[in-house]
């Protein structure tokens, strides 16, 4: 009988995730491929907040996210292109600085709310680059904050809009979908069965 109260005690003192079953762990991009290019913007002053969010630069995805996108980036190389990436992984806590700054459901997921897909690991900011390190014109820079940026908006030269159109097409082909507003976000599918995270953004 004392065995089992025993047992019971800790039973109590587990956390929520240790009854849901244990999470997969988030991964480091770079220990899977060193083909992307990295352009960590919270990880730098320069980001529509303009301070620095992470202590460092690295992204962090759920492993069958991080695999998706290293196919992604397989196929654009194989078309003469790249991935750059801008955001991976972002814990809750800087979700809610970025929502004390702009508060609009649109550009940044409510922390207080269904959070961002960001804060699951299973959402990627990016763009595609020449293999050669050229730029590619998407037509505004990453958090630009207004319709231009949004992937219904057409009043762009026929080059701008061939260009969203390769990067939106070689994404979806492995389970990656835009949202409106934002032409360098994607969502990988079933995202919402992946629980928010707080874990700070390791660095070693």
């Amino acid at each position: 009988m004392k065995r089992i109260i025993a047992l019971f005690a800790i039973l109590l003192l587990l956390p929520l995730s240790a009854w849901q079953g244990s999470e997969k762990p988030l991964v480091d991009l770079a220990t899977l491929s060193d083909t992307f290019v990295y352009e960590m913007r919270y990880a730098t002053p320069n980001n529509f907040l303009g301070k620095t969010l992470y202590d460092c630069a690295k992204c962090l995805l759920r492993p069958e996210v991080a695999e998706a996108l290293v196919a992604a980036n397989d196929y654009f190389e194989s078309i003469g292109y790249r991935i750059r990436i801008y955001d991976c992984y972002r814990p809750l806590d800087v979700q809610k600085k970025m929502w004390d700054k702009l508060p609009k459901p649109s550009y940044v997921g409510n922390p207080y709310g269904r959070g961002s897909i960001h804060n699951r690991g299973a959402a990627v900011d990016l763009t595609i680059e020449t293999l050669e390190g050229c730029h590619v014109d998407m037509g505004t820079e990453f958090d630009h904050l207004g319709p231009a940026a949004n992937i219904d908006n057409y009043d762009f030269p026929e080059v701008i809009i061939n260009n969203r159109i390769r990067l939106w097409d070689g994404m979806r082909k492995f389970g990656f979908h835009p949202i409106r507003t934002e032409w360098w976000h994607f969502n990988f599918r079933k995202n919402r069965s992946f629980d928010i995270l707080n874990t700070p953004i390791p660095c070693d």
